[in-house]
């Protein structure tokens, strides 16, 4: 039985670099950035309106985008099957650095 091994990460610190490592593909990360960006605007719409059933567009939105950009272009199965806090919180952080451009759409080196 081949069953793959699950890394335990103890800190996010850690589990950063293998969350941008499983993001390479520029068009993944593309995805992921739109994703994000209409989740905010969906948020904002909701705040501003308060028309709360709104609420249940963010994640079919936001996981979308991003397993759609892992399923389609990377390859992958997204990190948040296996660690779903971290993988929330990468999500907002490399979306807070591609704004930053500390991270951007080129290809993640290894």
């Amino acid at each position: 039985m081949n069953k793959r091994l699950v890394v335990q990460f103890k800190t996010f610190a850690e589990f950063y670099p293998y969350y941008l490592a499983e993001h390479a593909n520029p068009k993944c990360r593309a995805m992921h950035y739109i994703g994000s960006s209409l989740v905010l605007a969906v948020l904002a719409y909701v705040l501003i309106t308060q028309q709360w059933w709104g609420l249940v567009l963010v994640p079919v939105i936001g996981y979308g985008f991003a397993w759609l950009g892992h399923f389609v272009f990377e390859h992958n199965k997204p990190a948040t099957f296996k660690y779903p806090a971290y993988s929330l919180l990468g999500d907002w952080v490399m979306y807070g650095q591609f704004l930053q451009r500390l991270v951007g759409l080129k290809r993640q080196s290894s």
